[in-house]
């Protein structure tokens, strides 16, 4: 089982704390969403969490069966997605999956088609990434994280620009994984992670 612990981690832009004082434990099994209004520091947060920046204050650990991994292996670990995070947008669709099975392969030996089929995009798979829609690059991040190698999913305003039917291809998948990984969902949309019954309101931790 792997767990994510944050002790009194604090991040600040300049002279402004974003958040400090903040200490949480996460773990495989239980989703927790990051709420708060607009600006407020989710996405720092997020980041902070999964090492992408530093914090500055406090301490963030990884664990696995009670054993304290490096902090250059999380990667290995995380799939991340959010609509800040860039697809390399002059590589077609074929070729971004290839690209990306070389660092993080697919689970259960998926194959290219399968994955194509299963985020409706097989249609597309000639295409080149700057020509998709916004909605169908947040589908294709999303079924990156959702069928890639890794135990700790960051879902970042994962309904970001998706569509009705694209936001209940997103629900259904990501229900498929709430017991076996660990999901951490940044939201101020409820319906993103109704699911989830532990919140952490970032607004409490801004002194």
């Amino acid at each position: 089982m792997l767990q994510i612990k944050a002790e009194e981690i604090g991040k600040k832009f300049k002279n402004e704390w974003i958040f400090k004082n903040l200490s949480l434990e996460m773990q495989t099994g239980v989703p927790i969403a990051i709420v708060g209004p607009n600006g407020s520091g989710k996405s720092t947060l997020m980041q902070s969490l999964s090492g992408i920046i530093p914090t500055n204050s406090g301490k963030v650990f990884y664990t696995e069966n009670n054993q304290i991994l490096e902090e250059d292996k999380w990667h290995t670990k995380i799939s991340y997605a959010a609509p800040y995070l860039e697809l390399i947008e002059e590589f077609t669709l074929i070729e971004a999956l290839k690209f990306h099975i070389k660092f993080k392969p697919f689970v259960n030996n998926l194959s290219i088609e399968e994955f194509l089929v299963n985020v409706e995009l097989e249609k597309h798979k000639n295409k080149q990434i700057k020509n998709f829609s916004s909605g169908m690059k947040q589908k294709l991040k999303l079924g990156l994280v959702f069928m890639s190698q890794s135990d700790v999913f960051f879902l970042d305003e994962p309904s970001s620009n998706l569509d009705q039917n694209a936001f209940n291809w997103y629900f259904e998948n990501v229900q498929l994984h709430l017991k076996d990984k660990l999901v951490i969902i940044s939201s101020n949309e409820p319906r993103e992670y109704s699911f989830c019954e532990n919140h952490i309101n970032i607004l409490n931790y801004k002194s």
